[in-house]
């Protein structure tokens, strides 16, 4: 129930629509017993006594209440339906809007192929909510209690004889909906690990390639394709034993009104067309019991369905935007204060990291994989919450910025270059309507990426596909510049922006990324040191703390960590 009112919360914009549809329930459960009654009616009251004007009047009711009910049936298949899509979609977007909000850390900790799961099958099954599930056994039921409130009005004894089977359908019919109901969990979680598996490995197929594993991934997909098989076999398995365990029971329970009826019609008792309507009110009657059955496990997958839903809703896991400051412009200064952070409780990356950056300054961070370059970065542009200490732009906190302002002043360029599959210019721009293409080819020339992105078919409007697979590494790298500089932020971060691209093209780079960050904060990450040694900063981190910092020749006068990692680097390129 508690599932069912959350669900109703999105109903509330369509409650007319939903009104409408329960009217419509109601309307055919009513309706569904008039048929039998009038044919009984026909027999007895004008077939048995050759009345034959009263009988064409009858077939004319019968008519009117058939064309009827088609209507009112199509009404509630159509509105059921529509209902069930206008709201699942409310949820998708709802869903897809919170995903868009949640912090780094929960996609660091939950797999994607769950979330698609969540996005597009889980909410595909809250249709069938509406569609097959409450609305419809809500008609059943009131179908069923219609249907029993009529036999017994007409003839309770020949009612009691027709109910006798009934224990025997309520029994198989729950042991049914019980079996069922742990099949449909297994065929969802089989569902979810069979999407998780084909988008890890799919995306990861050059992996699985380079070491050829081909074989043990296929051997590990086929096991979890055969157990989303058996789970759906057993499903199947309990359909067919059901459904003909009921036709059984139907047929047993008319069989015995058909005794029963022929001894009182012989007796007098009882009349024709009683026992013919009869008949067809008990096939009217199991029917909806049958049915419910499969309608409550599929309202119990929806229950799942919306549970795993409004679980991943209810997740706490955002980044708080609650700062209302929004500067048109910055200097630039940023300042890290006693700062610690942790990506699992108290595992701490970096401990105690304080240093400042002034207006126009270029900072470099240097250290070993895991010494905490890339947390600190991440920390400046808020996509994960620091633990303890303070970071200052321009001397204001981060979180008192408003994120999307933060964000929009800090220009970031990854290592990892992700691309969609669109257009050069919506990578770039990534569908702001704001940015001209004049904006774009111009920071596309600053960065020295206008002159391959002309000689590509359609220049900028050429698709780059899946991931950016029609493009060099060295391309991906400067498109992702341009991507930056197209913003004209006055922070620019390089996480370790060059490490991508060979020798040659990085050194045609280097002149347009100093360029770039002339007159502008700078916070450089680089493996290669080569790269930094005009750096007025220098900060060197091991295992989470500041080590050292200066610059580049005051710290090899040091002699110290910074200089191990130079003659290391020195030795390599000499090999």
């Amino acid at each position: 129930m508690k599932v069912l009112k959350q669900l109703y919360s999105f109903v509330k914009p369509y409650r007319a629509q939903f009104y409408f549809l329960v009217f419509l329930t109601i309307a055919l459960a009513f309706l569904a017993p008039t048929r039998p009654y009038f044919i009984q009616v026909a027999i007895d009251d004008y077939v048995a006594l050759g009345d034959v004007p009263g009988l064409i009047k009858i077939i004319y009711i019968l008519v009117g209440l058939m064309i009827l009910q088609s209507i009112v049936q199509w009404a509630h298949t159509y509105y059921s339906g529509w209902i069930g899509q206008v709201i699942i979609k409310d949820i998708r977007v709802r869903l897809y809007k919170h995903l868009l909000k949640l912090r780094l850390k929960f996609f660091d900790n939950t797999p994607i192929g769950r979330l698609v799961t969540r996005n597009v099958s889980d909410i595909e099954t809250l249709a069938d909510v509406f569609s097959e599930g409450l609305a419809a056994i809500i008609g059943d039921l009131l179908q069923i209690v219609t249907i029993l409130g009529v036999m017994f009005y007409i003839d309770w004894k020949l009612t009691l004889v027709s109910l006798c089977t009934l224990p025997l359908l309520i029994i198989s019919t729950y042991v049914f909906k019980e079996k069922i109901k742990v099949t449909f969990n297994d065929v969802r979680n089989a569902v979810s690990n069979l999407n998780s598996f084909l988008q890890e490995h799919i995306t990861g197929m050059n992996i699985v390639q380079i070491f050829n594993r081909e074989a043990r991934e296929f051997e590990k997909f086929k096991e979890i394709n055969r157990e989303h098989r058996r789970a759906h076999i057993r499903s199947v398995l309990y359909y067919s034993i059901y459904f003909p365990v009921a036709e059984i029971i139907q047929a047993i329970g008319i069989g015995l009104v058909v005794w029963y009826g022929a001894v009182g019609v012989l007796g007098m008792e009882i009349q024709i067309g009683v026992l013919i309507s009869f008949i067809m009110y008990l096939q009217l009657f199991f029917r909806p019991i049958r049915m419910i059955a499969d309608r409550f496990n599929t309202l119990q997958m929806g229950v799942v369905s919306s549970s795993r839903i409004f679980k991943l809703l209810a997740s706490t896991e955002h980044i708080a935007n609650e700062g209302d400051f929004k500067p048109e412009k910055l200097q630039g200064n940023i300042r890290l204060e006693n700062v610690w952070f942790a990506y699992v409780d108290e595992e701490y990356v970096l401990k105690d990291i304080s240093f400042e950056v002034k207006h126009g300054e270029t900072v470099a961070l240097v250290g070993a994989t895991g010494a905490g370059k890339s947390s600190i970065i991440n920390l400046i542009s808020r996509f994960y919450e620091i633990n303890k200490g303070h970071i200052y732009i321009d001397g204001t906190d981060i979180r008192d910025f408003e994120l999307g302002i933060l964000r929009k002043h800090i220009g970031v360029v990854l290592q990892d270059v992700f691309l969609f599959s669109n257009s050069i210019y919506h990578n770039i721009t990534l569908g702001n309507p704001e940015i001209s293409r004049e904006q774009v080819m111009e920071a596309a020339e600053l960065v020295g990426a206008k002159k391959f992105i002309e000689r590509l078919p359609g220049g900028l409007d050429y698709n780059v596909m899946e991931r950016g697979s029609t493009l060099s590494v060295g391309q991906r790298q400067l498109i992702s510049f341009v991507r930056a500089m197209v913003y004209n932020p006055e922070i620019l971060i390089l996480d370790e922006a060059t490490s991508s691209v060979d020798t040659e093209t990085e050194e045609l780079i280097q002149e347009s990324i100093e360029k770039m960050m002339k007159g502008r904060t700078s916070i450089v990450i680089a493996h290669r040191l080569s790269t930094i040694q005009k750096a007025d900063k220098i900060i060197v981190l091991h295992k989470g703390e500041i080590v050292e910092t200066g610059t580049h020749a005051s710290l090899l006068e040091l002699g110290g960590y910074y200089t191990q990692l130079h003659q290391m680097q020195l030795k390599t390129m000499a090999i």
